[in-house]
Parts: structure tokens; C-alpha cells; sequence
């Protein structure tokens, strides 16, 4: 039986990081992306697709089951009363390294907001926190970045 992998994306501000993400969950094989919160979605409130969207997506919002929910705590808690291990991806002195996470069931990694990144709500309620040490004076990476970084690696891609 495969794994399936999920991502969370909790109020992303940026149009273009979505579809840049979307993008690289299609290349990665990931099953499902739930957009939470103020995160902008493939279509727009008429239901329509968002140009702004594709032009990052090139197509791959149509090939990834999605879903919105106005709260990351339905999310995680529909996720987690199936079964489904929690990774919050963020800087955190509760997180290990990246490189040493593995999936050993359903799995869902959640970003947070470009610039404040995910509540201590949400990582409280994660099962893991996991998080890329940078080496530089920046002190993180753009999310869409840090969703292909992250990915590939834990997926062994």
C-alpha cells in the first residue's frame, strides 16, 4: 500500500507561490493540497480558474486534487482522525533537521505565511516540526523554495 502525502498551505499571500507550488506538487506525486485560511486558491470566487495562478501553475492546478477550507485546525484534525502524521515545516527549537524526517504513513507537511509563518497553534497540534538550517544571513527561504527543497528530499526524488 502507497503512502499518501498531502500538503497544507496556510495563508500564503502570494498568488504566484501558489502556483509555483502546485507546480512543484505535481512533479513531486503528491495526492492532495488543502489551501487554508487567506491562501489563494485555483479559481476565484465565481469559480472561475485564475490566470494568475496558471501562469505559475502551467497546468498542474488541474492535475492535483485540491481542496479550501476557511480553518488549518479542520484541516489537521480531519487529517489526523484518519490516521494522517502532521509535519509542520517551520523554524522552530522544537524542530529537527529536515534531512532526518521520515514518512512512514499518510502524511501531511504544512507551510505557513511567507513572513510569520505558522502559528504555535498549529505547530503545537503537529506530530512533527521540521525545519531547512539556513547557512547564510537570510534567515529562510521563499516558501515555494522551501516546498521543492523540502520534497525532494523527503521523498527521494
Amino acid at each position: 500500500m502507497n503512502n499518501k502525502t498531502y500538503l497544507i498551505l496556510h495563508n500564503i499571500r502570494s498568488v504566484q507561490n501558489v502556483g509555483a507550488i502546485f507546480r512543484t506538487a505535481d512533479a513531486a506525486g503528491i495526492d492532495k493540497i488543502y489551501l487554508t485560511g487567506y491562501t489563494p486558491t485555483p479559481l476565484d470566487r465565481f469559480g472561475r480558474e485564475r490566470s494568475d495562478v496558471a501562469k505559475t501553475a502551467l497546468g498542474a492546478q488541474k492535475n492535483i486534487d485540491w481542496e479550501y477550507s476557511k480553518t488549518v485546525t479542520s484541516v489537521i484534525n480531519k487529517l489526523k482522525k484518519d490516521k494522517t502524521e502532521i509535519i509542520a515545516v517551520e523554524q522552530s527549537s522544537k524542530a529537527i533537521d529536515y534531512k532526518k524526517v521520515t514518512i512512514k504513513k499518510n502524511t501531511a507537511f504544512v507551510f505557513g505565511n511567507e513572513v510569520k509563518g505558522l502559528s504555535k497553534a498549529v505547530l503545537d497540534k503537529s506530530d512533527q516540526i521540521a525545519q531547512i538550517n539556513m547557512l547564510g544571513k537570510k534567515e529562510s527561504l521563499n516558501v515555494s523554495v522551501t516546498v521543492g527543497v523540502f520534497l525532494f528530499r523527503i521523498l527521494n526524488i
